[in-house]
């Protein structure tokens, strides 16, 4: 079974930055598309970025210019580099890959 692991999570000023990593158990990481979901207390769960099996990015046009999504599949991770920071982007972020979805890892943005 399929284990996902997000990491890097953490308390920031606004215009602060976090790296948050998912790392992913198993050697099937590299077959698929996956993606970046935050939700915040009281809302839906929303899309945040996805990165193809060749490394093609796409963001939500909430983030898209601030947060960067790359992979590495040789340590079977993702990582989500948020820069610029805004209140609005407090929430936990998971990660997901074929279903399977992990713990995820809360980011707070507050001054």
């Amino acid at each position: 079974q399929v284990q996902l692991v997000e990491s890097g999570g953490g308390l920031v000023q606004p215009g602060g930055s976090l790296t948050l990593s998912c790392v992913a158990s198993g050697s099937i990481f590299s077959l698929y598309l996956v993606s970046w979901f935050r939700q915040a207390p009281g809302k839906e769960r929303e899309f945040v970025a996805h990165i193809s099996t060749g490394g093609d990015a796409y963001y939500s046009d909430s983030v898209k210019g601030r947060f960067t999504i790359s992979r590495d599949n040789a340590k079977n991770t993702v990582y989500l580099q948020m820069n610029n920071l805004r209140f609005e982007d407090t929430g936990t972020y998971f990660c997901t890959f074929g279903g399977n979805w992990g713990q995820g890892t809360q980011v707070t943005v507050s001054s």
